[in-house]
């Protein structure tokens, strides 16, 4: 009996493969009648069509139940993009971005919606809120702070008027790229970014192009577009930017520190959708202000520490009014769904000229 060669057994087993297509892409459609019949109920219930917590409880599940060889990041990658496709047949989500195409900020909402959500692309953070806010989107996607060069003050500022309120948030790894039409650093005259951007690479940017002139722009994607018109200019940008405007990647990851992250932001109106239920791993996000006499800053942490509620984030923004007040943007562990973190935000209201609650969201890890 002759063995099968190598060509033989790869035939067979793309056999096997196609075959187990077929089934899947049965099984997929199988899944998204059903989804679609649930988008009839829910939009005769008036419920939201959009449940990030219901996206994590399927996830986690399938994550538990997995055993291999698929790694359970890889299966939440998956599941996430079935699930966004099925809920493009219910009602596809609008989500209002920083553009151009090729923003880490559209790779942000792309891992927390699936890639079959309706992307609207915005000249900035401002317009990202306005967009949300208006209706035209009914969720945004925000820069909030950097591991590096810390917060993103104008999404703070827009924040303290806007009627929307954050939802959920994603943490990416950022890898920041020299882009160009060339494949040299040499004749690079301009380099345009986000100044997030030229301030995480600004020791890179002064060791390998000293001469070259540091332009801000809206965003690193607009940076790469505007690289693509002129062969001396480069942008600093991701790969998925890259891509989009054909140009070399000529230093990868030009970031001066390597564990460099962004915290982005999910925001929606409370009637597109409420605060998320606890789950178990949450921040809640509020602003304050106190009135302007000594020690009051430090009476704000008296009611976290009595209930033992730790603080994660606080932040100071000038209150613009010329009398040297500030706001005060405080993130802290757990939901005000739970008792101890309840009592403690009722008794720092009570310390506060101004108060708002800005969210309460499951944390991305």
């Amino acid at each position: 009996m002759t063995q099968p060669t190598q060509s033989d057994a790869l035939a067979a087993l793309r056999v096997q493969i196609d075959a187990l297509d077929q089934q899947l892409l049965s099984l997929l459609n199988q899944r998204a009648r059903v989804a679609e019949e649930v988008g009839v109920i829910k939009r005769h219930e008036g419920s939201p069509f959009f449940r990030p917590d219901r996206v994590a409880q399927v996830i986690e599940k399938i994550q538990a139940a997995n055993q291999g060889p698929l790694l359970n990041q890889h299966v939440a990658s998956i599941w996430r993009e079935i699930m966004s496709a099925c809920l493009a047949l219910e009602a596809p989500q609008r989500v209002a971005v920083l553009g151009p195409q090729g923003t880490f900020c559209e790779q942000a909402a792309i891992e927390f919606f699936g890639s079959a959500a309706n992307l609207i692309y915005c000249a900035d953070f401002d317009e990202v809120f306005h967009a949300t806010a208006a209706g035209t989107a009914q969720f945004g996607v925000v820069g909030m702070e950097n591991s590096t060069e810390g917060v993103v003050a104008r999404s703070l500022d827009l924040f303290l008027r806007s009627p929307v309120h954050v939802v959920g948030e994603v943490s990416l790894l950022v890898r920041h790229n020299l882009l160009r039409q060339l494949n040299t650093l040499d004749g690079i005259e301009v380099v345009m970014a986000h100044p997030q951007a030229l301030a995480q690479c600004q020791n890179w940017l002064s060791q390998h192009l000293p001469k070259a002139e540091k332009r801000a722009v809206s965003s690193n994607a607009e940076g790469a577009r505007l690289a693509a018109t002129n062969p001396a200019w480069a942008g600093i940008a991701s790969e998925r930017a890259a891509a989009q405007f054909g140009l070399h990647i000529v230093s990868h990851a030009v970031q001066d520190e390597a564990y460099n992250r962004t915290r982005f932001a999910v925001i929606a109106l409370p009637q597109t959708l409420a605060m998320p239920p606890a789950s178990g791993r949450d921040c809640t996000s509020l602003v304050v202000s106190v009135p302007n006499r000594p020690g009051a800053v430090h009476d704000l942490l008296v009611p976290l520490k009595n209930n033992g509620v730790s603080m994660t984030r606080f932040e100071s923004r000038p209150a613009k009014s010329g009398q040297w007040e500030y706001y005060f943007y405080i993130d802290i562990a757990g939901h005000p769904s739970q008792p101890h973190v309840a009592a403690a935000l009722q008794e720092l209201q009570g310390l506060c000229a101004f108060y708002k609650v800005l969210g309460a969201y499951p944390v991305n890890e």
